[in-house]
C-alpha cells in the first residue's frame, strides 16, 4: 500500500493543530501513577514457594498438562497501539527510520512508515508513538462478540498481547504507568479478554513481548526522535506528569544501532547492549503482576529461551513462580510457558515454540506454532490485496503440526478501532466450518507411529522458525497425515486436498506392520458411504465425492 502522503502545508497545519489539541494540562492521576510506579519498582516481588526453583535442574521436571496437549488450536489477537495505523508490525520502531538497508544486497531504500508517519502525524521529533498512543481509542473493540467469533472457528484456547516490544502495558500495571487503563482505550483491556474467553470456556494466555524495548527503541535516539524526552519536558503538553523514559527506556547510550535478537552478556559492566539493573527489575515485577493479577493458563515469552537471558535469570525466576503458584491451585502443574531456540533440557523445561514454522518429524514433547495469517500487527494494505493465508492453508498447516504432536497458535490481527475485517470473519468462518464436521480428528489427539504418508513425506521439509511453513501451499489430496484417540482405537488419516483417484495409504499395508490391530470400520467424515481394500502394500481407499473442494478430508478409521 501506498502512504497516504499529505501535502507539506496541510502536513504542518495538521502538526499544529493536534499539538494545540493535546497541549493540555495532565490527567489528575498522571503524576500520581508515575510517582506509585516508581515507588513499587524500588522493591522486588516474591516468588511463591515450591518445588520448583529458578534453576534448569529444577524446572525440567516440568510436565506439559493435558488441557495443552488436547486443545490443538488456539487464536491469538496481536493488537496494541501499534495497530492503530494500519500499517503492520513494528510501526513504534520503523516509525524512526527514514531509511532502511537491505541486510542481503546492502541496497538502501525508504521507510515507506516513516514517510506515513510524517506525513500524517509530523516529524518524530514532535509526534512519536508516546503521541500514537494517546490517538488509540479501541472504541469498537468487543471482547465477548470476539470470543464467541473465535470460539466458533474451534478455537480451544485465546491468548491476548499483554505489550509489546513498545513496552505498552495493556492491563492496569501497577509497575509501568504507561498502559491503557491510564492512555490510549483507558480500559483494562488484559481484564476483558480474560473475562470474555473464560465465559466460553477457552482456556487464557498472555503475550509477553516487552524485555526487548532497551535495545528495539533505538532507532529512535539521535535528531529525529522524541525519546530521549523527560518528564521535565511534559509542562504544558498532554502528556504532562508522565516520563516519556518510562516508555522508551532510552537514557542509555545507543549499544547496537542493527538490534539483536538475543541478548549478549555485557563486555563491561557498563555496556549499553544490555539493559540496567531497574530496567530488569520492572519487567520482571510487571510479568509476576500481570500473572497474580489474570492467572493465565499459559505465558508467552517473545525471547530467545526466556526473558533477558542469559544476562539474568529473571525468566527462570517468573517460570518458578508461575509453576509454583499453579501447583497450588490446581494440585498439578496446569501452566504453559513458550519459549523459543531450546535445547534439548530447555524444552523439557518448557513448551518449545516454533514461530512461523513447524517441526521436520514428530517430536517427543508437546510444541507449538505460531504463525499469523497476515502481518503480526495489522496491515491495511493486506486486506485491500485480498492477500490474507486461505482458510485451506491454516486447516492443512494445522494437520500436518497436529500429527507431529504441536499446536498451532494462528493471530488474527485486529484493525486500530478493535474489529476484524470482513476477510478475516471469513477465514474464520470457513475454519469452523470444516471443525464442525472433522474436528474429533484434531482435538485430544496424539501422533501416530509415524506422522504421514504421500509426496511430502518424501521430500525435504523446510523446517525452523520462519521458513517452515513455506511447502503448505503445495500439500495435495494425496498428502496424508495421521492422527490416533488417546485410547489408541481410533486413527484419523487426514488427505490434505481432496483426493482425485484411490488413496493408497502405505504406512497401512499389511507389509509394513504398522497397524497392529484389526480394522473394524472405515468412514469418511461427512459423507454417507465410501468403498476401501486393506492390501499388503496399502490400504485403498477410494473417496466419496463432497460438494466443493474441501480443505481436507478425514476418514475415521476404528480398530479392534
Amino acid at each position: 500500500m501506498k502512504p497516504n502522503l499529505i501535502p507539506s502545508s496541510l502536513c504542518a497545519l495538521f502538526a499544529a493543530a493536534s499539538a494545540n489539541l493535546f497541549a493540555a494540562e495532565a490527567a489528575p492521576d498522571f503524576a500520581a501513577r508515575t510517582a506509585a510506579a516508581r515507588a513499587a519498582n524500588a522493591t522486588t516481588e516474591a516468588i511463591a514457594s515450591g518445588p520448583f526453583t529458578p534453576t534448569w535442574d529444577s524446572l525440567k521436571t516440568y510436565e506439559t498438562p493435558e488441557w495443552f496437549r488436547d486443545a490443538k488450536f488456539g487464536i491469538w489477537a496481536h493488537w496494541g497501539p501499534q495497530c492503530q495505523p494500519e500499517m503492520g508490525d513494528w510501526y513504534a520502531r520503523k516509525l524512526y527510520e527514514a531509511t532502511t538497508t537491505d541486510k542481503k544486497t546492502g541496497e538502501v531504500h525508504t521507510n515507506l512508515i516513516n514517510q506515513f508517519h510524517v506525513a500524517r502525524y509530523g516529524p518524530t521529533s514532535k509526534f512519536g508513538f508516546k503521541d500514537v498512543i494517546n490517538t488509540w481509542e479501541a472504541e469498537r473493540w468487543d471482547p465477548v462478540k470476539l470470543m464467541a467469533l473465535y470460539k466458533n472457528a474451534g478455537a480451544k484456547y485465546f491468548m491476548a498481547l499483554a505489550n509489546h516490544h513498545d513496552n505498552f502495558d495493556l492491563w492496569d500495571s501497577k509497575y509501568q504507568p504507561w498502559n491503557s487503563t491510564v492512555l490510549g482505550p483507558k480500559k483494562d483491556l488484559i481484564a476483558g479478554w480474560e473475562k470474555a474467553a473464560r465465559a466460553q470456556g477457552l482456556r487464557f494466555a498472555v503475550s509477553v513481548h516487552a524485555s526487548h524495548a532497551w535495545n528495539w527503541y533505538e532507532t529512535s535516539q539521535g535528531a529525529d526522535g522524541d525519546s530521549q524526552l523527560t518528564a521535565a519536558d511534559g509542562k504544558g503538553k498532554w502528556w504532562n506528569g508522565l516520563d516519556p523514559q518510562d516508555l522508551y527506556a532510552q537514557s542509555h547510550p545507543v549499544g547496537n544501532a542493527n538490534w539483536e535478537w538475543t541478548y549478549k552478556p555485557a563486555a563491561t559492566a557498563n555496556d549499553p547492549r544490555s539493559p540496567d539493573a531497574a530496567y530488569i527489575n520492572k519487567f520482571y515485577n510487571r510479568t509476576i503482576d500481570l500473572i497474580n493479577r489474570y492467572n493465565p493458563d499459559a505465558v508467552y515469552f517473545d525471547d530467545t529461551v526466556l526473558p533477558l537471558d542469559p544476562i539474568s535469570d529473571v525468566g527462570r525466576k517468573i517460570a518458578a513462580h508461575y509453576y509454583n503458584r499453579s501447583l497450588a491451585k490446581h494440585g498439578q502443574v496446569e501452566a504453559v510457558i513458550y519459549g523459543k531456540h531450546l535445547d534439548d533440557t530447555q524444552k523439557h523445561s518448557l513448551v518449545y515454540d516454533i514461530e512461523r514454522g513447524k517441526a521436520p518429524d514428530i517430536l517427543p514433547r508437546p510444541w507449538q506454532t505460531d504463525t499469523c495469517i497476515g502481518d503480526w500487527h495489522y496491515r491495511r494494505s493486506i486486506y485491500e490485496n485480498h492477500s490474507y493465508k486461505k482458510s485451506g492453508d491454516v486447516i492443512r498447516m494445522l494437520a500436518d503440526i497436529v500429527s507431529k504432536n504441536g499446536n498451532l497458535m494462528l493471530n488474527i490481527p485486529l484493525r486500530g478501532d478493535g474489529t476484524p475485517d470482513p476477510d478475516e470473519v471469513q477465514v474464520l468462518k470457513e475454519i469452523g466450518d470444516w471443525m464442525d464436521v472433522n474436528s474429533q480428528a484434531i482435538y485430544a489427539t496424539r501422533p501416530w507411529k509415524v506422522y504421514g504418508d504421500g509426496p511430502s513425506v518424501t521430500a525435504t521439509q523446510e523446517k525452523g522458525h520462519f521458513d517452515g511453513l513455506k511447502d503448505v501451499g503445495v500439500f495435495t489430496g494425496l498428502d496424508v497425515r495421521y492422527t490416533v484417540s488417546k485410547d489408541g482405537r481410533t486413527l484419523y488419516a487426514i488427505a490434505l486436498g481432496a483426493p482425485s483417484d484411490e488413496l493408497k495409504l502405505t504406512s497401512l499395508g499389511t507389509k509394513a506392520g504398522l497397524l497392529d490391530r484389526d480394522i473394524l470400520k472405515l468412514e469418511q467424515l461427512g459423507a454417507k458411504s465410501i468403498r476401501w481394500t486393506q492390501t499388503n502394500d496399502a490400504l485403498v481407499i477410494s473417496p466419496t465425492p463432497t460438494a466443493g473442494t474441501p480443505s481436507a478430508v478425514v476418514f475415521k478409521i476404528s480398530l479392534k
